[in-house]
């Protein structure tokens, strides 16, 4: 019995990770053990997700296993995109070409502004009194 090539990657979008594993396959994407669909109900976040395939012309050749955790909904779908994008295109070169111009190769740096010491929020502060 031969094992079937994987590749796996990472991608990141605030807080959540999401770990991708591809195999050749029929198109069946797992998410922490669950179904693409009951895992992402939204058709918008299955879009986000299932974009590097339409983009490269590669639906349905490729089974994916998601590890993800942390973030919300729209930032996992995105960490999900990231990943599968970057694993894409370690598999082919080519893919490179039509992936890198729609961004899905770039890591969204934004993140949550930490709380500062004395004042209760990021950039909020305390109400002033004058007397």
């Amino acid at each position: 019995m031969t094992a079937t090539p994987t590749q796996s990657a990472t991608g990141r979008r605030k807080t959540a990770v999401a770990h991708v594993w591809l195999t050749e396959g029929t198109g069946q994407i797992t998410i922490n053990h669950r179904s693409f669909e009951d895992y992402l109900p939204s058709l918008e976040l299955q879009n986000s997700v299932l974009a590097p395939f339409h983009a490269a012309n590669l639906s349905n050749k490729y089974d994916v296993k998601v590890s993800v955790k942390g973030g919300g909904p729209v930032a996992q779908a995105v960490a999900i995109r990231h990943a599968i994008s970057r694993s894409l295109t370690q598999l082919d070169a080519e893919t490179r070409k039509i992936i890198k111009p729609l961004g899905f190769l770039t890591r969204d740096p934004r993140m949550k502004e930490r709380k500062k010491s004395g004042q209760p929020g990021a950039r909020k502060r305390f109400q002033f009194s004058k007397r």
